[in-house]
C-alpha cells in the first residue's frame, strides 16, 4: 500500500539522526524517515524500501523477521507499528 506508514519510538535523539544524519536522509524527501517529534520517527513505503537497502553494519538498517518489522541503532532494535 502506497500511503502506509511505519512508526516507530526510536527516542528524540535517535528519531533525529535518522531523519537528518543517516544515510537514507541524504535521499529525495520521499524516501527519508520522517521525524514526528516526541521520540517516534515515521517511514512511508519508499522510506522503508530505501532503508532496507542498508546493510547490517548500518545504523537505521531494518529487519523483519519472527520478531516483527524493527529499526536497529547500534545494538538497539525499535519495533515499527504499520500506521494506516
Amino acid at each position: 500500500m502506497r500511503n502506509q506508514r511505519w512508526i516507530a519510538d526510536v527516542g528524540a535523539d535517535n528519531a533525529r539522526w535518522l531523519a537528518a544524519e543517516s544515510r537514507t536522509a541524504r535521499l529525495a524527501a520521499e524516501y527519508r524517515p520522517r521525524d514526528l517529534g516526541e521520540g517516534r520517527v515515521e517511514y512511508s513505503a519508499l522510506a522503508l524500501s530505501a532503508a532496507r537497502e542498508l546493510g547490517e553494519e548500518e545504523d537505521g538498517y531494518i529487519t523483519d523477521d519472527g520478531d516483527g518489522l524493527r529499526v536497529w541503532i547500534e545494538d538497539d532494535a525499535y519495533e515499527m507499528l504499520a500506521d494506516d
